[in-house]
């Protein structure tokens, strides 16, 4: 029998391991971790949740900044809110609010109360004042977006991590790092099936003198090797400013290149 036959169901057997590999980790098991991380969070690594933040500044859309001077997350309010539009760097509207309340009644997810506002809206030389006690308006931004849990990378789906991502890119924040480290390891792991699997049959396929014990630890060996590279490796872009896609996909990269060196070198 010829090694490409032989190696023909394995390969089918990884495809399919791949594919549900794929489909668990990038819609099921976040959903899952939910509440594995908030109970790690609040149990076991003592995490206190942080129900206030300062001085948030964003971007929420195209050359329009938000600024809030103090916000709750229990009353999902907060006060000393302005707005900032901006065209071509030139600003040409200042929206100023006393108080700032998230609607959790609304079914739109943007949905925000201001009080005791004020617009300067500026057209050429004039300026168009506008005050007034309340108005209900639309602001692309969450209570959530201010604050950071723990591992709540882990807990996004793929369109939800992938949304995240460029939302927070809009609005210049820059260390994302966990959450495109996150992203493209749900790319990259299930093709790790396809190159392990590629080196246990290579390896395997050779009779040795020490028998299948030599060939089954030389391939565990490197199984463990590929995990803690993985995690070396993504660990540099979270810490040291690699980029992200670089170092989730490079121990792909090198152990591709060791399947493909011990596949020509067993006997077709």
């Amino acid at each position: 029998m010829s090694f490409k036959r032989l190696l023909r169901p394995y390969m089918v057997t990884a495809a399919l391991i791949a594919a549900t590999s794929f489909l668990l980790g990038a819609y099921v098991i976040p959903k899952s971790n939910v509440a594995r991380v908030n109970f790690q969070n609040r149990y076991i690594k003592k995490k206190t949740d942080i129900t206030s933040v300062d001085n948030v500044q964003m971007q929420v859309d195209t050359g329009v900044v938000a600024y809030i001077t103090h916000f709750d997350n229990v009353s999902k309010s907060g006060y000393g809110f302005s707005l900032d539009k901006f065209v071509e760097k030139e600003l040409v509207s200042h929206l100023t609010a006393q108080t700032i309340q998230y609607d959790t009644l609304s079914d739109h997810r943007y949905s925000w109360t201001l009080r005791m506002y004020e617009t300067r809206t500026l057209k050429g030389m004039r300026e168009v004042l506008e005050r007034g006690d309340k108005i209900d308006t639309t602001i692309i931004m969450e209570p959530k977006d201010f604050f950071y849990v723990r591992d709540q990378e882990q807990t996004l789906t793929l369109p939800d991590l992938k949304e995240y991502i460029n939302r927070q890119k809009m609005r210049g924040v820059a260390n994302i790092s966990k959450f495109e480290v996150e992203y493209y390891k749900r790319y990259a792991m299930p093709f790790a099936a396809f190159i392990l699997t590629l080196i246990g049959v290579c390896m395997s396929s050779q009779k040795r003198k020490g028998g299948m014990g030599i060939s089954l630890g030389a391939g565990l060996a490197l199984s463990f090797a590929y995990i803690l590279f993985q995690t070396v490796s993504a660990s540099f872009a979270t810490n040291a400013g690699l980029e992200a896609w670089i170092a989730v996909w490079l121990p792909n990269i090198i152990f591709a290149v060791i399947a493909l060196i011990l596949y020509y070198r067993t006997p077709q």
